[in-house]
């Protein structure tokens, strides 16, 4: 899928319905395959970490999942069409699986949580295939038995869509490190889906979500825990918006040819 430059990766400049269509059409061919999406944090830990721009800027579908990002592709001049979060896309996909008889896998999320989202997806969409869940232990992704064990058990149900809600960039990295391992076909960056899909978490309400304020909704109810991230480390976001200017996009559009 065609990309353009966005600050300092590469991002699909897709609709819902694009989004949907093409993940559906990885899904027919069988081609293995994963889905990031990038927000003002992710863009600001990809700056400093050079594996994971290799794996936002690879991906299959890269999509642009915060306001602030939108805006920032206006005042460059290169907008995106719009704002698509794994927490939209996802009940999205759940709905197009549940139609067309994709199965579905999902990791992620603490102990019960995997489970009750499944049992909620179950109640929503009639028809949906979720084939397993499952809540790795914390640190399993330097644990070779443990990923061993997760693809094996990956494998033994051949998901269509394999749903990672881990966080970033640790979901970013055991996907592309192991996707082409286990037998799923695509795999998503889910971050913090599941939670919602559990009705663990609340999301904001669609106003808040539709002006980026989603971010401040989610302090309000985690300050302590979001206070660093959304303070300290994802204000850098302006002096990127600064480095990666209309000269940079040129310079970057060269690598695309």
């Amino acid at each position: 899928m065609e990309k353009q430059p966005l600050l300092n990766t590469y991002v699909s400049n897709v609709s819902m319905d694009e989004t949907l269509w093409e993940i559906s059409r990885l899904i027919e061919e069988k081609k293995k395959s994963y889905v990031v999406a990038v927000n003002t944090d992710v863009i600001v830990k990809i700056e400093n970490d050079a594996y994971l721009k290799k794996i936002s800027d690879e991906a299959d579908i890269t999509l642009v999942d915060g306001k602030p990002l939108v805006w920032i592709s206006k005042w460059q001049k290169h907008p995106v069409k719009t704002k698509i979060s794994g927490s939209d896309m996802v009940p999205e996909l759940c709905r197009v699986a549940a139609e067309r008889g994709y199965s579905i896998f999902i990791i992620g999320g603490k102990n019960g949580i995997a489970d009750k989202a499944k049992e909620n997806l179950e109640s929503t969409f009639a028809g949906i295939r979720i084939v397993g869940t499952y809540a790795p232990p914390f640190g399993f992704e330097k644990d070779t038995e443990e990923l061993d064990k997760i693809n094996r058990m990956i494998s033994d149900v051949c998901p269509d869509i394999v749903i990672a809600c881990l966080g970033c960039p640790k979901q970013e990295k055991w996907i592309y490190e192991n996707y082409k391992k286990y037998d799923g076909t695509i795999s998503i960056c889910a971050g913090a889906t599941i939670d919602f899909l559990s009705g663990n978490m609340k999301r904001a309400p669609k106003w808040m979500s539709e002006h980026g304020l989603e971010w401040f909704y989610r302090f309000l109810k985690e300050p302590r825990r979001m206070f660093k991230r959304y303070f300290v480390e994802d204000i850098k976001i302006m002096k990127l918006a600064k480095k990666y200017n209309g000269k940079a996009w040129g310079r970057l559009s060269e690598n695309l040819k």
